[in-house]
């Protein structure tokens, strides 16, 4: 019966994709990088919500909030301000200019070498980070949830393969065969389904905590565990909370309003008016994702009295647990399509840069339209199968999953310094936006991949050999040691930026850049965006104040 369910849930996604996307010109670059430009508020909003929620983070954010408490819900508020900044401010422009991919727009602003740096960036952080995690982290819930290894009679590791090249497959036919539309509309989809089963989860457990009763369930939460419902960080936790003011907000910002796996939903909108729409009506939802990826960590907490030992186990015990029966097929169909909307989205944004920013511009300049998507599609293939290959590699390489914040922030905020510069001025050269990518990189590197474990160990062991051993001290030790990696990332932000306007001072461009409107899409704004707006940012404050 669970097995039926998941099959049936799949195929009804997969067809009513099909029959949605079959009318559109797949062999045009806008029809298939951008949806034919036609995507509405609803299907951006739910294609941003699904592409961003995958299994990693509804495991891992539970698995912080079961050891950290609320405080780590700062992932999902402060996600809402952002969108808000790239729907007022960024999207605007990129809708102005017409571009297909971000890297696009820098070379309008500086030249194709700063794109071509760019894009090998993305692609780079794509194939070698974000897609097997993907996959590995996908598969090791799905695997788990059907115990594939007993179902099938074979090992963990043979069960995990399987897993991982289903998964691949699946999300190589939406993404390569039928585009961003396809991709769009099956997120859609899977959208409203994880939001229902997601929602479940809490609903049960506090039913359970409170012998049938949601609210007593979570007036007896609240009650007996009060330090667990503090929205602020201490200095030991994941997210101090003064870290929203320094790297935290940058981190956003990039992942929102600049990253091409993200940000290609709202490129593809049919005017401003539905990008705006789509970009707010996905944040205000985005600031109750904490029900989902922050509430039931903290019921696992209550229910397991903090037993389990690793905090990344506290999600699926809970749905072990509190899940009846019938709805496990139904919940495993939908965490599925969210494992796959990640994947099939990232591998879309890879095919769409390689295919605009590389062979249209350095191996076939003369492609037509059909011929880029082609040859889109067979290096989109190529990379699929690579990341299939790679994530089982995953299994023996622990500390990868570990610092995939910190391995994301090498290109991250180089690539949100260039585009912040590249819009706010008119003369800074594209020399500047170059030594701008490779310092940021390379500092980024240096610091937390050399600097910060040399101080690290050095503090760590002066503290112990002045007797200090208890884990708490340790930790207070190890915090101090060293500023926090958003704290790096805000400092390298502000570096590169003085950086930067020193070199366009000193080597101006000739010519100020000036933005020419494409008249793709009307940019006419939205007439209540910026009352949508206010409205969502006094709410995430409010947020905080209630639970501080």
């Amino acid at each position: 019966m669970q097995i039926l369910a998941f099959i049936g849930f799949t195929l009804f996604v997969a067809v009513i994709s099909y029959l949605k996307t079959r009318s559109t010109k797949e062999s045009t670059l806008d029809g298939y990088f951008l949806g034919g430009r036609s995507l509405t508020a609803g299907v951006i909003a739910g294609s941003l919500l699904l592409t961003n929620l995958s299994t990693e983070q509804i495991v891992g954010l539970n698995g912080s909030a079961y050891e950290s408490g609320l405080s780590v819900m700062v992932w999902e508020t402060l996600a809402a301000i952002a969108m808000v900044v790239t729907a007022i401010y960024l999207l605007p422009r990129y809708l102005k200019g017409g571009i297909t991919t971000v890297p696009q727009f820098l070379m309008d602003r500086f030249d194709t070498s700063t794109k071509t740096i760019t894009s090998v960036l993305f692609l780079t952080g794509y194939v070698v980070v974000l897609l097997p995690i993907i996959l590995y982290s996908g598969s090791i819930a799905l695997s788990g949830m059907f115990d594939v290894p007993e179902l099938l009679g074979v090992s963990k590791s043979v069960a995990l393969r399987i897993c991982i090249w289903g998964i691949g497959i699946v999300g190589s036919v939406y993404a390569i065969f039928g585009g961003l539309k396809a991709v769009a509309v099956s997120d859609s989809i899977n959208a409203i389904g994880l939001l229902v089963g997601g929602l479940l989860i809490p609903v049960f457990g506090l039913m359970l905590i409170g012998d049938g009763n949601m609210f007593d369930g979570l007036a007896i939460l609240t009650n007996e565990n009060p330090e667990k419902f503090k929205s602020t960080g201490s200095l030991t936790d994941p997210v101090p909370f003064y870290t929203i003011f320094t790297g935290m907000m940058l981190v956003q910002l990039f992942y929102w309003g600049t990253n091409q796996q993200i940000i290609q939903r709202a490129l593809g909108a049919k005017d401003l008016k539905e990008g705006q729409k789509g970009l707010l009506l996905a944040s205000f939802i985005k600031i109750l994702g904490p029900i989902i990826v922050v509430l039931p960590g903290l019921i696992a907490f209550y229910v397991f009295d903090g037993q389990l030992e690793n905090g990344d186990d506290a999600y699926p015990a809970l749905v072990k647990r509190v899940l009846p029966d019938a709805w496990v097929g139904f919940f495993a169909a939908v965490l599925f399509g969210a494992i796959l909307s990640s994947f099939n989205s990232v591998l879309n944004s890879s095919v769409t840069l390689f295919g605009l920013d590389v062979y249209k511009q350095h191996i076939n300049k003369e492609a037509d339209d059909k011929t880029t998507v082609k040859y889109g599609k067979i290096f989109g293939i190529v990379l699929a199968f690579l990341s299939m290959f790679i994530a089982p590699l995953i299994e023996n390489a622990g500390s990868l999953f570990d610092y995939l914040q910190e391995v994301n922030g090498i290109y991250s905020i180089p690539i949100l310094t260039i585009i912040v510069v590249g819009y706010f001025t008119k003369r800074v050269p594209a020399i500047a936006a170059k030594i701008g990518l490779i310092t940021g990189c390379l500092f980024y590197i240096i610091s937390q991949f050399f600097l910060q474990p040399y101080f690290v160990e050095k503090a760590l062991d002066k503290a112990k050999s002045s007797g200090i051993t208890s884990e708490s001290a340790l930790a207070l030790v190890e915090a101090k040691a060293y500023p926090h990696f958003l704290d790096i990332m805000a400092i390298l932000f502000v570096l590169n930026i003085i950086i930067m306007l020193i070199i366009g001072k000193l080597r101006p461009k000739s010519e100020p850049f000036e933005m020419t409107y494409t008249e793709q899409v009307d940019i006419t704004p939205w007439k209540y965006v910026k009352t949508a707006s206010i409205a969502i940012v006094v709410f995430v404050i409010a947020i905080y104040v209630y639970f501080a």
